[in-house]
């Protein structure tokens, strides 16, 4: 199989039930099963012909497996984020010698500003920002900023962690999600997902999407549709409000 890119990804460390929960009741979180299932992630990403690299572990930061939060690649650049919960904050280092070492250019959000990858869709020519809990005004104007000619779209998020929570992109650009979640007047539109899970797509390949196991209409949907859906179970992730975007940060062969 062609190497379809690099993604950087992060083992779950030993506080990984300490992690933050906002919008949902907290919930016990089975720290063996959660690094099986985070294995299995893994895998499906191997499967699908991506690389892997390991970021450094963070075994004092409980939610740094969700390490889409502290960088955002964009083309050559790599822009290293200013967590929104200041607990996050130690967890961007890692990652930044990681994006080093691929020789991206290298650039971060600053304070007052605060962004969150999760925060951030790039879809096409566009890349929205989801403006709420994590991410502010100023860290949305220094990302518009830094990716110099792409378009950005600020879009609000009520009731969700962050604008990938809510709604991502499949290949062609569209946007999949859930409505009630969103200020949806700044989207072009947006298909619904069948239930809240199945707003969290992963784009493995042009005609291959990866969703969680507790999206089960939405895979049935998408596969419906002719894609090829590959499900992987992250419950104890969902325990923390994570997805399956938040655990890896995809790079594609062109920069990898």
């Amino acid at each position: 199989m062609a190497d379809a890119g690099l993604a950087l990804v992060r083992r779950p460390g030993p506080r990984l039930a300490e992690g933050l929960v906002a919008h949902i009741e907290r919930r016990p979180v089975d720290l063996g099963l959660a690094r099986r299932q985070h294995e299995a992630y893994v895998d499906a990403l191997r499967a699908a012909g991506w690389a892997v690299r390991a970021v450094p572990e963070a075994d004092d930061a409980p939610d740094a497996v969700f390490v889409e939060d502290t960088v955002v690649v964009c083309g050559e650049t790599a822009v290293l984020t200013l967590p929104g919960a200041p607990e996050r904050r130690g967890e961007v280092a890692g990652t930044e010698g990681v994006v080093r070492d691929l020789g991206l250019t290298v650039e971060r959000i600053t304070a007052p500003g605060t962004l969150d990858g999760g925060d951030v869709l790039q879809a096409g020519d566009t890349v929205y920002v989801g403006r709420g809990d994590r991410t502010n005004e100023e860290g949305i104007c220094q990302l518009a900023r830094l990716l110099g000619g792409r378009r950005v779209v600020p879009v609000d998020v009520r009731g969700a962690l962050h604008l990938k929570s809510a709604m991502t992109a499949l290949p062609d650009g569209s946007l999949i999600g859930v409505p009630d979640w969103l200020d949806t007047s700044a989207l072009p539109a947006l298909r619904v997902a069948p239930e809240p899970a199945g707003a969290h797509v992963v784009v493995l390949g042009p005609d291959h999407l990866l969703l969680a196991a507790s999206a089960p209409r939405t895979a049935a949907l998408l596969a419906a549709d002719g894609f090829r859906v590959t499900v992987v179970d992250i419950g104890e992730f969902e325990a923390l409000e994570g997805c399956v975007t938040c655990l890896s940060v995809l790079i594609p062969t062109r920069l990898s």
